[in-house]
């Protein structure tokens, strides 16, 4: 890292009569390159004890197959092809997102390394690695990679080569992204994009990495919800239900009737 920013530093001398790297500047850098290692080993650590608590769970779950199933199914207060309605978006939302998401990064990650190569970048195959993995994070995506290698190409006078970066991640990577994750996403889950994108941002947020299942999965959730008050209690004539007519109020006792005594004849 100190390594580039030391040219580009010289560049900036020679240039402008720039300083752009001082003692203060590199305490900082190191600091924060400090503190981003332990947050990372942070988040390793925590990665690792949720791996661990699932195979225990799991283990559980194992043992007692189906039992676990019955029981939520009995005691939650649904009717069963409303429960049905939950297990189907469940294996959806988690199919689509454990399947769209590493094929986004394949593609994502396949043509920032085209463009790299192009532009003669060194060592363009884990340029394009990190590209893929860029493309997880929502909003930003793959431009917290594509962005600083145009940037840096334009410093060091490779002017054509940044052009090309910054022009090709400007037009095919940003659009690409939004292209293959909402059509993946609804190809395989027919998932909205708000929800998508929504879910996406308060999961990570919330859950961390998992949020990319879980966030999409718990606003799906409360649309089904939704959809099940309306369809039970708001919606006129869906219940089948026939209604009794009230019950007739009489007023004391039958005895109290008046006899009608048949004619007889004149």
């Amino acid at each position: 890292v100190i390594e580039p920013l030391q040219k580009l530093d010289a560049l900036l001398k020679e240039r402008f009569h720039f300083t752009l790297i001082s003692q203060q500047n590199i305490t900082q850098v190191q600091s924060f390159i400090g503190n981003f290692i332990s947050s990372l080993l942070n988040q390793g650590l925590n990665l690792i004890g949720s791996i661990t608590m699932m195979y225990f769970f799991l283990y559980f779950m194992i043992i007692n197959i189906n039992r676990m199933e019955a029981a939520i199914i009995r005691y939650l207060p649904f009717k069963r092809n409303k429960i049905e309605r939950f297990g189907h978006e469940l294996k959806a939302q988690t199919f689509s997102n454990a399947v769209a998401v590493p094929l986004i990064a394949l593609v994502q990650g396949g043509i920032g390394y085209i463009s790299y190569l192009i532009a003669g970048i060194p060592e363009a195959g884990f340029w394009g690695i990190l590209t893929g993995i860029a493309s997880i994070i929502p909003i930003v995506g793959t431009g917290l990679i594509w962005i600083p290698i145009g940037i840096y190409l334009l410093a060091i006078n490779q002017t054509w080569e940044g052009f090309f970066v910054l022009s090709w991640g400007l037009v095919v990577l940003s659009s690409m992204d939004n292209i293959v994750r909402f059509v993946l996403a609804r190809q395989m889950a027919n998932v909205h994009p708000v929800i998508t994108v929504l879910g996406v941002i308060i999961g990570i947020n919330y859950f961390g990495i998992t949020g990319l299942v879980f966030g999409p999965l718990i606003i799906s959730y409360f649309v089904i919800l939704l959809q099940i008050y309306y369809t039970e209690y708001q919606a006129p004539g869906l219940t089948n239900k026939k209604t009794k007519p009230e019950p007739t109020l009489h007023i004391g006792p039958p005895f109290f009737k008046k006899r009608v005594y048949p004619k007889k004849d004149s």
